[in-house]
């Protein structure tokens, strides 16, 4: 039996890939042990006990990004994650760890160096975090879900994708779709979401121009995010969402997709082939924009500014391609070859190179 650590967390970046992961180990062998390390603080405290996992716990220990007080206090802190993690390891036999980045992942690496256990890092965006950077130094094998990222000995394997996203057969289930979301199938549907936030940015912009797609021969699926207040106008072919539960039926009514560009995000719609407009979000470090990038270059998507992106952008840029029925079926077979459905297979082979190595 191989015993499995899965190290991540603090936003769903983090965690789902890593669930999608777990998933995968425990379907192809049911007496593997897998067990996932994260934060008390963190999403991962609900979703991975959620999901049936056992989840054990680090101390968070951000790193510090100026000198203060909470600096000087950081070696001492950290040392004892380390600890923390090297005990959870020899208590539970771990043979391999894997991270997928954040507060989990710093502590995971070292310890299982120093416990003599291999280790794979996952990175999930084009701009790696400071946890991955570090562990990339001394890791077993590190996969990355886009062509790109800066990692000492990055492969490109893909995102572990949601069990919902992977099976999707979206020309199957349109009918279904539509249905479930009061459209007509035979008609295209532009798909507008931002997140289970909503993104306020892109809400605006539809508000005001959510006709002007409905007059260009479109139906418009506009989820707003649960904290929305952008009131539903009830117009035949707008169907207004705060939250959807059903994301793959989503996806498999949209001809043409405006988001962010989250890394999860890409790679879903990448991965089912979906053209793309993507709005990434101006805060943070840049990493959407690069996030992005494959899917741009491949020509599969089109990148829209955050700061002039508004009803009138929705008008110049948006609503003349909704009637450029060629450009979309370009962007389509694109998109086809741009994404991967088998990141989580690719990953585990990532893990049992390291393992196979180890022994």
């Amino acid at each position: 039996m191989t015993s499995y650590l899965l190290a991540g967390g603090g936003t769903a970046g983090h965690v789902n890939p890593l669930l999608a992961v777990a998933d995968a180990l425990t379907a192809r062998a049911a007496d593997a042990s897998v067990l996932v390390l994260g934060t008390a603080e963190g999403l991962e405290s609900r979703l991975v006990p959620a999901r049936g996992y056992e989840l054990l716990i680090v101390d968070k220990v951000p790193f510090p990004r100026r000198p203060n007080r909470q600096a000087l206090g950081f070696p001492q802190r950290f040392r004892r994650a380390i600890a923390q993690v090297r005990a959870h390891i020899r208590a539970h036999g771990i043979d391999v760890v894997v991270g997928f980045g954040g507060y989990a992942s710093a502590p995971a690496y070292v310890a299982a160096r120093r416990e003599g256990i291999p280790f794979v890092v996952h990175e999930a965006n084009a701009k790696p975090g400071l946890a991955n950077v570090l562990g990339a130094r001394g890791a077993a094998a590190v996969g990355v879900a886009f062509e790109g990222t800066p990692l000492r000995r990055a492969e490109v394997v893909g995102m572990p994708l949601r069990r919902e996203v992977v099976s999707l057969d979206r020309a199957a289930v349109r009918a279904e779709a539509a249905e479930h979301f009061g459209l007509d199938p035979s008609r295209p549907v532009l798909l507008v979401f931002g997140g289970s936030l909503g993104a306020q940015r892109l809400n605006e912009a539809f508000a005001d121009s959510w006709q002007d797609v409905r007059d260009a021969g479109w139906q418009l699926l506009h989820v707003t995010g649960e904290r929305s207040e952008l009131a539903d106008p009830g117009a035949p072919g707008y169907t207004m969402r705060r939250y959807v539960d059903r994301m793959d039926l989503a996806f498999a009514l949209a001809d043409l997709v405006v988001s962010r560009a989250g890394a999860a995000t890409v790679s879903e719609i990448s991965a089912l082939g979906i053209p793309a407009l993507y709005v990434p979000y101006a805060v943070g470090n840049g990493e959407q924009r690069l996030n992005a990038g494959s899917a741009v270059a491949a020509g599969a998507a089109l990148l829209l500014e955050d700061a002039s992106f508004d009803g009138e952008a929705v008008r110049r840029t948006v609503v003349p391609l909704l009637g450029d029925p060629d450009r979309i079926a370009r962007m389509a077979a694109a998109a086809a070859d741009a994404g991967t459905r088998t990141g989580t297979e690719n990953l585990l082979s990532l893990i049992d190179r390291a393992l196979g190595a180890a022994n």
